[in-house]
């Protein structure tokens, strides 16, 4: 019965030590509170630059930028030999192949609130969204 009992206090323990290891891991690094300002967005005299980078997808996913703002949209690779390569963003009428490693600059006229633009690879596998608000 004692074995019984000690082992059950063991799994609770452990139990117990991957949850608090769990949620300090989670939430490193994490945002904090109010802090909305992406890492990939910069505001320069009254126009803006995105950064995106394309290698087996593409990082990050998801951006909000300024509405009403010109945009400009760099695109950077580094040994990009897969389908991430060849970007359409079709709401402007954009397709390219970029170089395999460099960085690759699209002008994106000012655009309204709401306006979600979507960066797609040559096969739909990998996208990216920048949302305007």
């Amino acid at each position: 019965m004692k074995s019984i009992a000690t082992s059950v206090l063991l799994f609770v323990i452990a139990a117990a030590l991957v949850s608090v290891v769990a949620v300090i891991l989670l939430t490193r690094g994490g945002a904090k509170a109010g802090d909305t300002t992406p890492t990939n967005v910069s505001i320069v005299g009254g126009s803006q630059t995105i950064e995106i980078s394309a290698k087996g997808g593409y990082s990050p996913q998801s951006t909000t930028a300024k509405a009403g703002t010109p945009t400009t949209l760099k695109i950077k690779t580094s040994g990009t030999f897969d389908c991430s390569s060849a970007l359409s963003i079709p709401k402007l009428g954009y397709q390219t192949i970029l170089s395999p490693s460099g960085e690759t600059v699209v002008d994106v006229p000012p655009q309204k609130a709401g306006t979600v633009l979507t960066g797609l690879c040559s096969m739909g596998m990998y996208s990216f969204t920048i949302r305007f608000e």
